[in-house]
């Protein structure tokens, strides 16, 4: 993978315009390294379509971070020893999940086709394609959790072509949890990537299944996203964020306790970039009050530190 063990977490996802040029997202920024030993970042600029039949993918809004706060951002993750990845991620302004992004197999005429929607995302992933050469990112990740996409193979190939010719750092694309054996084009990009909410109880299971296709397709392997709230239930669906009740910060650092054990274990997992740490910091003291998956502050934030630095000793 040419890198270490990334001890990673996700910062600020899909924040606007404007946040990145913020003193606080700065601070906040230096804390996070501070306070987790991470030494791995990942940004998220958002592409935003209306719904999920929606051709055309928008990310110069004032909803996206600016080019130029962003490039801001990368140069000073690394003058603070982060590498840094791009994750530029498409989501729906009526609320639909991205992973329900989805068109018909066969074009109709007067319907929106996926031919249409690909080049709109080849031009989004590109974009960033080329912010990642230019400031020298060190990993380029072609999406996230597009689930209803993944069976279009031939247009994926040429999405990660399309990368290519703009971006010579590795590549990955970050599929869904539970998903990781249904995607058939993994040899085509250099690190295999997913989300990691699985059940606290349930670990031991799903890396048998991801193992399985990690040595199907002999590449790294990292969950570029990984976590649970800080809710009561949440340890049990960490991928279900409507979850609503008491909060459980004891519960979401269990999470994250079994999380490290089970994966540890496994030589072919290559680390972690958690969600997530938020780019205006909530005062310390109502931390244990909040239900979100936020770390800061947190029982979580204690073992996460805790882990990186083992890793990384």
């Amino acid at each position: 993978m040419n890198l270490p063990f990334i001890c990673g977490i996700t910062f600020a996802p899909f924040a606007a315009a404007g946040h990145f040029s913020s003193d606080d997202a700065k601070q906040s920024l230096k804390f996070m390294k501070e306070r987790t030993h991470a030494n791995f970042v990942v940004f998220v600029p958002s592409g935003l379509q209306d719904t999920p039949q929606s051709e055309k993918i928008i990310y110069t809004s004032r909803a996206t971070m600016t080019d130029d706060e962003l490039k801001k951002m990368i140069s000073y993750a690394q003058e603070l020893g982060l590498f840094v990845a791009l994750k530029p991620t498409v989501n729906c302004k009526n609320g639909t999940w991205r992973a329900h992004i989805n068109f018909f197999d066969e074009d109709v005429p007067c319907e929106p086709k996926w031919g249409n929607w690909f080049d709109s995302y080849s031009d989004f992933q590109t974009h960033y394609a080329k912010i990642s050469r230019e400031t020298g990112c060190i990993m380029h990740i072609a999406g996230c959790e597009m689930v209803m996409s993944e069976r279009r193979e031939s247009q994926w190939r040429q999405i990660i072509s399309d990368i290519r010719t703009e971006y010579k750092g590795l590549v990955s694309y970050n599929t869904d949890k539970y998903q990781e054996h249904n995607v058939t084009w993994w040899d085509c990009v250099d690190v295999i990537s997913s989300s990691g909410y699985y059940p606290i109880h349930d670990w031991e299971n799903q890396l048998n299944r991801i193992e399985a296709v990690v040595k199907k397709f002999e590449k790294p392997f990292f969950f570029a996203e990984s976590g649970c709230m800080s809710v009561e239930g949440s340890k049990n669906v960490p991928n279900d964020w409507s979850v609503r009740g008491q909060a459980d910060p004891l519960g979401q650092a269990a999470w994250y306790e079994s999380m490290f054990q089970f994966c540890l274990k496994r030589n072919w997992v290559g680390g972690f970039a958690l969600w997530s740490w938020t780019d205006k910091l909530y005062p310390e003291n109502s931390a244990a009050l909040r239900g979100d998956y936020e770390l800061f502050g947190k029982p979580a934030e204690e073992v996460v530190r805790r882990y990186y630095t083992g890793i990384q000793s």
